[in-house]
């Protein structure tokens, strides 16, 4: 059985560093999320997506915050970014993923949503160890 620990901190990084029941997963092999690529696993009964963004792993739940659609499914690329007044460029190549069902976009690295940063998609813990992708939930 797992040990509970009240925790008085008020972020979810501080907290999620104090929880000691945290599990480690095993999602997939290293080899098998190439950077640019994606994997959907399911780990522990969650949907999760695996992104590989310029050789960082990033993980990310497969739910979108806005409506529930399978926020991991959606297209991966980039925005339009303000460069001065009025005149925009195409940036963040492969760092963004737009939800397959309303388009919303989310930054891959985060979780929030580009329109509205207070809106985020749940993020999950994720590191390479010995060849492995790994989760800790």
């Amino acid at each position: 059985m797992a040990t509970r620990v009240r925790c008085t901190a008020s972020t979810s990084a501080t907290r999620r560093a104090l929880v000691p029941h945290e599990r480690r997963h095993v999602a997939c092999a290293a080899e098998d999320l190439g950077p640019g690529e994606r994997r959907i696993v399911e780990v522990a009964g969650r949907s999760i997506g695996l992104f590989n963004v310029g050789g960082r792993v990033y993980a990310l739940h497969n739910g979108c915050p806005h409506n529930g659609g399978p926020l991991c499914e959606g297209r991966i690329g980039g925005t339009t970014l303000p460069v001065r007044g009025r005149v925009f460029a195409y940036g963040r190549e492969e760092e963004v993923l737009r939800c397959a069902w309303h388009g919303w976009e989310f930054d891959i690295a985060t979780g929030r949503a580009l329109a509205d940063p207070a809106v985020r998609a749940r993020t999950y813990p994720v590191a390479i160890e010995d060849g492995q992708v790994v989760l800790r939930l």
